[in-house]
């Protein structure tokens, strides 16, 4: 049996790129199918090429779920943010040095987009009336700037959102692929790996739900307008806890797990096949 060619760094970066990118958009479009949760996950908060095709993917498929998280309208409205947002995201998973440290670089890149969703997501007027993307980030930046109070608004909210859920969903999702002995089944393989990318996706989601549920508060409509009173992540939960308890911190677990778990184990999948199509055949 000959050893296969050694492959060069650019084909290597370009594999895990195409990979990525694809699972990314994969599990974007994914979890944009799951946006009516989403919108449902905010409301309820009180919020008003490798990973290139996975994350494309995963948006398309989910985002109506994430617009439920913010309220139950118009399943596809804000779906331009996210889409611009998954792809490069999912190649920063690539290439981070793990986990933390994925999800923390993730979170710099994607948040002014987040701001974005979350704006055009809670606009309750008629979508003819609504401002397009880069209309609405303009205003943004006209009227805020560019720092924590406008296009970069729960900047710290984002950070510990994808700073945790990264340093959970792949610590778990590798560390107990390596556990389960891999099965010559092709469908029993299939069905061991979306497990446990399904579980690592929900355990993450649990773990991390208070940190989306400030972002939420921060980056969405203020309780009084014109008066803001919810600005830092930390501040936010506390209050939170102080006013409505514990359990506020929880709201929208449902939806998210609903999104995120399948979501999850979507673009684990896009990813690893998607990278073994492209050693076998490129």
């Amino acid at each position: 049996m000959s050893a296969k060619p050694e492959v060069g760094l650019v084909r290597e970066a370009s594999r895990q790129i195409v990979a990525g990118g694809s699972a990314g958009c994969l599990t974007t479009r994914d979890k944009r199918n799951h946006q009516p949760f989403c919108f449902a996950k905010n409301l309820g908060r009180g919020g008003g090429s490798h990973y290139r095709i996975q994350g494309l993917v995963e948006i398309c498929l989910m985002h109506p779920l994430d617009v439920v998280k913010t309220r139950l309208f118009g399943f596809y409205k804000g779906i331009l943010p996210p889409i611009l947002a998954e792809t490069p995201k999912r190649a920063v998973k690539t290439f981070a040095i793990a986990g933390l440290g994925s999800g923390l670089t993730e979170a710099i890149v994607v948040n002014p987009f987040e701001v974005v969703k979350v704006g055009l997501q809670a606009n309750r007027n008629t979508f003819t009336e609504q401002p397009s993307t880069l209309g609405y980030a303009r205003q943004i930046i006209k009227k805020e700037g560019l720092g924590l109070q406008g296009l970069n608004k729960g900047f710290t909210a984002t950070l510990g959102r994808h700073g945790v859920f990264n340093m959970v969903y792949f610590g778990f999702y590798y560390n107990v692929k390596n556990i389960i002995p891999v099965n010559k089944d092709p469908t029993l393989e299939f069905l061991r790996k979306f497990g446990i990318g399904l579980l690592s996706g929900t355990i993450a989601s649990v773990i991390n739900i208070p940190f989306d549920v400030a972002k939420s508060r921060i980056q969405g409509p203020q309780p009084v307008p014109g008066e803001i009173k919810y600005r830092t992540c930390f501040k936010t939960m506390a209050t939170v806890y102080q006013e409505e308890g514990i359990l506020a911190l929880y709201k929208g677990l449902l939806p998210k797990i609903m999104r995120l778990g399948p979501g999850g184990a979507v673009m684990l999948l896009v990813y690893e096949y998607t990278y073994s199509w492209l050693q076998e055949n490129w």
